[in-house]
């Protein structure tokens, strides 16, 4: 395998790169965060599950939510108190 010569210039577009990215989740984050109510498709999202994992979660009592009309709401501080609860610590 050969040598790769990076060069400054290399080095500065992977900085911006780099920050874009960041930035870009921050903001995702902050528009999450500073919604109280999200839909199951933003759940599913927020979570990458699917529709029936989701649904499994609501059944099993794991995951509360809130149903008016036909749209179902969850809580986004209650999805994050489940995903404290339910951290695991592994200790080698």
């Amino acid at each position: 395998m050969g040598a790769t010569i990076i060069t400054t210039e290399d080095l500065m577009e992977f900085k911006v790169e780099l920050l874009e990215d960041i930035k870009g989740l921050l903001e995702n984050q902050y528009k999450q965060s500073n919604k109280k109510w999200l839909k199951s498709n933003e759940v599913r999202e927020l979570l990458g599950i699917s529709p029936g994992t989701l649904q499994n979660l609501r059944i099993n009592g794991t995951l509360p939510y809130t149903k008016v009309g036909g749209v179902l709401y969850y809580e986004y501080h209650e999805i994050m108190e489940v995903l404290e609860q339910n951290k695991i610590h592994n200790r080698i």
